[in-house]
């Protein structure tokens, strides 16, 4: 149980969340940042939790589900170090871990069934970075983060 999993979902994605931590709670140390009912709530208050467990290296991974997974991804990758992504077939699962190294995996509860988020989820769990040229790529898309830094140090 090395590998901590931070995980939070809104209102739409509280089952699929309940039962992922269910599924996962064996294999993995999972740590979920909410919601913890149906009742309607705003996805950015949880989104941010998870991303903000990936930026400061506290987890390992990070699992977001909203309605579509649109909305989680867009609020996770507003922060460094996160590489979030929205895949509705495995293909792009296994492309993201290899080629971009992703952290954090955002899910459409009304889009995707159970059976098909935990198919997936599985491969981005197992699924290496591949390295090599991938990593000069993302070297670059960190330096997005250091020239940021730079405009708000330089006023």
């Amino acid at each position: 149980m090395n590998i901590k999993i931070t995980i939070a979902s809104d209102h739409a994605g509280f089952e699929v969340k309940e039962k992922i931590i269910k599924a996962l709670s064996d294999k993995f140390y999972m740590i979920n940042r909410g919601c913890f009912s149906g009742e309607q709530v705003d996805y950015p208050d949880y989104a941010i939790r998870v991303a903000n467990d990936i930026s400061d290296k506290y987890a390992d991974f990070g699992i977001l589900i909203c309605g579509s997974g649109i909305g989680v991804a867009i609020v996770a990758n507003r922060f460094s170090g996160v590489r979030a992504v929205n895949p509705i077939i495995k293909e792009q699962v296994i492309l993201s871990r290899e080629h971009n190294d992703a952290n954090v995996i955002c899910f459409g509860a009304r889009l995707s069934s159970f059976d098909e988020i935990i198919s997936m989820l599985e491969v981005f769990l197992c699924t290496k970075f591949a390295g090599g040229r991938h990593s000069e790529r993302l070297e670059k898309i960190s330096l997005i983060d250091e020239i940021k830094m730079r405009k708000v140090l330089e006023g």
